[in-house]
């Protein structure tokens, strides 16, 4: 295969992620860093032993000298349609870290974008090529508790970032819930259809804006899920899940999965047997960021569609924006998330 040339646009702690796995491929050669603070290009230079790489402020600068064919953009959500834009429009495919973008509109101008360029664009949602959770849902897929009726999660962590996440706008679910709501649409095979929500910040809270939610939307085969979250939760950190069908339930908490399904047709509460998901870690040996990243670079190689492109991560992003919207308003949303078709967008084969 050809070796890739790539840019990373964005060198801040988040980039060390995308440097670490960068660094582990024979057919990828990173030729050029972007970013408003030269500390910061300087860091990871030093770190990642990179002399001689073009560095610049300015990535139209930048992608001209390099020519790369792949964009990696590790910058912050309000970059997000500037960046991925520019890198589109000068032929290169992206990779871009979550969420897609700030807004629905300009998520809709990037897909556009995309679209008219006919280069690859996809979002690193990591978490959808852990082992447990493709386990997981091989195992749902298989039947074993019927059919899935309802999914719960409780995302509940204390996280002290500083910088700008102390500062953003509806932190919890621009910046974290978006990987628990595409979890949900990967574990169920289902889209959101409408949500309500509401957003709060805690007394306690060192996040300026709003850093816990709740969430209850409907679902395509009429699932409901559930969401609680918050970012300023101290103690007891972690994940739980849990996913009801028709036949039995499943846990999991980011480690272990139990799950049982019913046993007899018999009795006020019926009895229940213990059912095995199946998980070996060894069919697993790489996990998060390196594994999308190997997948898009293997797409860009062959042809193929990554599973996070943004035509359809578009429907994970719609979900934190109706949420946001149903917040605000105090009323149900509708998860709009059809793609604008302009004729002068059309996607070029």
């Amino acid at each position: 295969m050809k070796t890739m040339r790539i840019v990373i646009a964005g060198c801040g702690c988040v980039s060390v992620l995308w440097f670490d796995a960068l660094k582990k491929r024979d057919d990828a050669e990173l030729v050029g860093l972007v970013d408003l603070s030269r500390e910061a290009m300087d860091k990871r230079i030093a770190d990642y032993g990179l002399g001689g790489i073009e560095t610049g402020t300015d990535l139209k600068a930048v992608l001209k000298k390099t020519k790369p064919d792949i964009v990696f953009n590790c910058t912050i959500p309000e970059a997000h349609l500037s960046v991925i834009n520019t890198a589109l429009r000068h032929g290169c495919h992206v990779l871009t870290e979550k969420p897609l973008a700030d807004t629905m509109p300009h998520a809709q101008k990037i897909i556009a974008a995309a679209r008219a360029t006919g280069k690859l664009c996809a979002v690193m949602q990591d978490r959808r090529y852990y082992g447990r959770i493709q386990s997981l849902r091989s195992f749902l897929e298989s039947g074993a508790i019927g059919r899935i009726t309802t999914v719960h999660c409780d995302s509940m962590m204390g996280l002290h970032f500083g910088g700008f996440r102390d500062h953003m706008r509806h932190v919890l679910l621009v910046d974290m819930a978006i990987h628990t709501f595409d979890q949900a649409r990967f574990i169920t095979g289902q889209d959101a259809l409408s949500v309500i929500a509401h957003e709060w910040n805690p007394p306690g809270s060192w996040y300026e804006h709003e850093a816990s939610a709740v969430a209850i939307y409907a679902m395509t085969n009429d699932i409901v899920y559930t969401y609680r979250g918050s970012w300023c939760a101290e103690g007891l950190s972690g994940d739980s899940w849990r996913i009801i069908g028709d036949k039995g339930s499943l846990t999991w908490d980011g480690d272990i999965v139990r799950a049982q399904a019913v046993n007899s047709d018999t009795g006020f509460i019926r009895e229940m047997r213990d059912i095995e998901v199946p998980y070996d870690k060894k069919n697993f040996p790489i996990e998060g960021h390196a594994v999308c990243i190997n997948d898009f670079i293997h797409c860009v190689q062959t042809g193929e569609i990554p599973q996070t492109v943004c035509s359809d991560n578009i429907k994970s992003l719609a979900m934190v924006h109706s949420a946001i919207k149903s917040s605000r308003h105090a009323r149900r949303v509708t998860c709009d998330y059809k793609i604008k078709v302009n004729k002068h967008d059309q996607q070029k084969h």
